[in-house]
């Protein structure tokens, strides 16, 4: 389902301060897979997930998802890509913090003109599925972290996207609220949607539903292990 094809990010090329991101990179994640991808910061795990997610693209090298070469695509059409493939769960939420909890996870479907009926409908089974929806109308300011990542994880799968890339998900959340994290992920799982995720929390490392453990240093893969 995902190829990553010989990839390279190189940043500031040309410059004094030229970053070479990832080396040559070559993995295939299958459809359905739960990926790990472990190291530590600087490791290039940020990078390769924004490459997937065709937040950029790479200087070298293909990523193919479902056989269309997204790293080739004009940024309108990976736009578009995005919002119809995917689920994006950043470190810090990326939430806007003076909208409510129900206005944050629409956000990526205004653009759609979604039928409204079936979008209360889809929300409203978010916010049940993850215990908030009592705090529909609540500002995000005003939510605890564990409450934010929950809307910032309703608002990833608001449009039943078939990949899931979380970065760092569990960095600003206690031991509870990363356990009830990793329960989420399972049942997603469970669905047969792709998920990639970038942690250095040990915690991942030996669940028993993980299909593969891809290790970065210095933006290279060291190691690939499969469960």
């Amino acid at each position: 389902m995902i190829r990553c094809k010989n990839i390279s990010k190189i940043f500031n090329v040309n410059k004094p301060n030229e970053l070479t991101a990832l080396k040559e990179i070559d993995l295939k994640f299958k459809e359905g897979e739960l990926v790990i991808l472990k190291g530590a910061s600087g490791s290039g795990k940020s990078t390769l997930l924004s490459l997937i997610a065709a937040l950029s693209k790479p200087n070298v090298g293909e990523v193919i998802i479902d056989e269309k070469r997204i790293s080739k695509m004009p940024d309108n059409f990976t736009s578009l890509f995005r919002r119809e493939n995917v689920g994006f769960i950043f470190q810090k939420y990326n939430l806007i913090p003076t909208l409510s909890a129900y206005d944050n996870i629409i956000l990526p479907l205004i653009p759609t003109n979604p039928n409204e009926k079936q979008l209360h409908k889809r929300i409203d089974e978010l916010l049940k599925t993850f215990c908030i929806e009592d705090k529909k109308d609540v500002l995000v300011k005003n939510l605890s972290g564990g409450e934010q990542q929950r809307v910032a994880i309703s608002r990833a799968l608001i449009n039943n996207p078939k990949i899931i890339i979380a970065d760092e998900p569990t960095a600003n959340l206690d031991a509870k609220l990363s356990l009830d994290f990793i329960e989420i992920i399972k049942s997603l799982k469970n669905d047969a949607t792709t998920i990639l995720i970038a942690t250095h929390d040990p915690l991942f490392f030996d669940l028993d539903f993980v299909d593969k453990i891809v290790e970065l240093k210095n933006g290279e893969v060291i190691d690939v292990s499969h469960s």
